[in-house]
């Protein structure tokens, strides 16, 4: 495989790194495609178990993320529809305030649905503070799993291929 297309293929998995961070582009999943699309040009056995690799470590992080916050939701009592209602709002604020609008919307999906639900200010702020700690806690997980799979990448590119 050539420098260019290495150096392309290192590109995609740095901006799906990015894409976790800044939720506009399906991160891990585009992390994981430039890793599998270098493994098919590489044809060798160290670019299929680097992408064996990468997909145990992306893989493992898509289950933890979503398991691992979901019982930390289930133990503070905010419950799936304020953060469904949160969801759904931050995508509106997506498109409503470019950029950042995601991460206005969120949380304020989440603080009216929990102001609604529990009719105080304080505990729906304090419910509203769980879910983005969760939701922080989740993307952090999904960043670990792609970067350690980008290191392995990032390896075999600089010492084995």
């Amino acid at each position: 495989m050539n420098t260019v297309a290495t150096l392309l293929v290192g590109v995609a998995i740095f901006v799906g790194i990015l894409g976790i961070v800044v939720p506009v582009l399906p991160g891990a999943i585009l992390s994981l495609a430039a890793i599998l699309f270098w493994a098919i040009e590489l044809q060798t056995a160290t670019g299929w178990t680097v992408l064996a690799a990468a997909v145990v470590l992306i893989g493992a992080s898509q289950v933890v993320k979503y398991i691992v916050p979901e019982r930390r939701l289930r133990e503070s009592g905010v419950p799936r529809r304020s953060m469904f209602i949160g969801v759904v709002l931050g995508i509106v604020g997506f498109f409503v305030i470019p950029v950042v609008g995601l991460f206005v919307g969120f949380p304020l999906g989440v603080y009216l649905s929990e102001r609604q639900r529990l009719g105080a200010h304080d505990q729906a702020w304090v419910s509203t503070k769980h879910a983005l700690r969760v939701t922080g806690l989740s993307i952090l997980i999904e960043l670990i799993g792609t970067t350690l799979a980008a290191g392995v990448w990032l390896v075999a590119v600089l010492f084995l291929v």
